[in-house]
């Protein structure tokens, strides 16, 4: 019998009949190669070849028994070989089986992008032609759940983080036969390099003080140390949170959420005048030409009623907007705004949209934490920044 000698590379074999046309002609080629490949490592276990005579054969060939096999191509029927005394087992299963799993990645990856589990369902459905229910797509995406916890509790002493980013969006969440909103609360930070990490994040109730509180003793507790700024809205539950907590730290008000509450309260009709002023107030390249264009605004308008509410608005929360001018010029542009975390809340709501309703808290701790921590793999990669500090 002629021997035959190949290398089976699996994941070359899987993306070749991934992207044909996985006809039943490429399904008996894969049948062919596989069966032949069992019958080398058979081969290889007894030491000789079939009809070989020794005296020393340490095991006799027992023909095949046939097993179904679903692969990411379809279902498949294999003729698996073996031996009388059943010693011999093939690793045929066990070396696809890691092809498998990355297709299970994929389905997982399809969940995390917005995909629902019936969607996904439908496409494993086209793709294999065997039926997968939503519960199994369901049950593979709990996997995550070690991954993402992990991930969310990893120690944050280090690296030095010299600004923090906060904020909270809110979702819809089935509890108790009641869908009732839940509070997403999100920490991203930039070291001292000017890389940046997503830090924290937890699903909790409402956003209040108590449960800021609650996620800056979980920074804490894993290693966190005051940053030089945080950056946040105005909820005042967040802000005396960051008082108590952060001592040392300066809160840093996001001047865009400071320009909207005061273009809230200034008239709608022939005041763009006044709204380029008011930004080029937060946008100068100094804090001295910032207090210059603020006066000018106060004084141009403060005779005029309509602009009463938004001159007052302006006035009381100015100093807390500009605490960005003490940093370094080239940072000024990223921290004075949460913008940062505005977009990464994006991407959240992105694939958060397709499910609407998570069906309880911790699968929305699951695909948020996912999704997040996509995003930050995707974050600043090689030598790239969110900051260049000069030296």
């Amino acid at each position: 019998m002629t021997q035959i000698n190949f290398t089976l590379n699996f994941d070359k074999l899987k993306e070749e009949l991934v992207q044909s046309d996985l006809n039943d002609f490429v399904k008996s080629a894969m049948v062919l190669v596989l069966n032949e490949y069992m019958e080398k490592e058979r081969d290889d276990y007894m030491e000789n070849q079939a009809y070989d005579r020794s005296e020393d054969r340490h095991d006799y060939r027992n023909g095949y028994y046939n097993r179904d096999y679903v692969l990411n191509i379809g279902r498949v029927e294999l003729n698996v070989p073996r031996t009388r005394s059943g010693n011999f087992s093939t690793e045929v299963f066990e070396k696809y089986k890691r092809c498998d799993q990355a297709f299970l990645l994929s389905m997982t990856e399809m969940f995390v992008n917005g995909v629902s589990t019936r969607k996904v369902s439908n496409i494993v459905k086209q793709l294999c032609g065997e039926n997968v229910s939503k519960s199994m797509v369901s049950n593979l995406t709990k996997k995550l759940d070690p991954i993402v916890k992990e991930w969310a509790n990893r120690p944050l002493s280090v690296y030095n983080y010299r600004y923090l980013f906060v904020d909270a969006m809110y979702i819809k969440v089935r509890e108790y036969d009641k869908v009732v909103s839940k509070a997403v609360y999100i920490g991203l930070a930039v070291r001292e390099d000017g890389k940046r990490d997503i830090v924290g994040l937890q699903v909790a109730h409402a956003e209040s003080e108590e449960n800021w509180n609650n996620f800056f003793d979980h920074l804490i507790s894993r290693g966190f140390r005051s940053p030089k700024l945080i950056i946040s809205d105005a909820h005042a539950g967040l802000k005396t949170a960051i008082q108590q907590k952060f001592i040392g730290s300066t809160w840093q008000r996001c001047s865009v959420h400071l320009r909207r509450n005061i273009i809230d309260k200034m008239p709608k009709k022939d005041s763009q005048e006044a709204r380029d002023l008011l930004r080029n107030i937060f946008e100068a390249p100094s804090l001295k030409v910032s207090r210059m264009l603020k006066e000018e605004f106060m004084n141009r308008y403060e005779d005029e009623k309509k602009y009463q509410k938004a001159l007052e608005t302006l006035d009381e929360g100015y100093e807390d907007a500009i605490q960005f001018f003490s940093e370094p010029t080239e940072a000024h542009a990223h921290i004075r705004t949460t913008n940062v975390l505005e977009r990464l809340n994006g991407e959240v709501r992105k694939r958060e949209k397709t499910i609407r309703i998570f069906p309880n808290q911790q699968s929305a701790f699951r695909l948020i934490g996912a999704v997040l921590m996509d995003c930050e793999e995707a974050m600043d990669p090689g030598n790239k920044k969110y900051i260049y500090f000069k030296e």
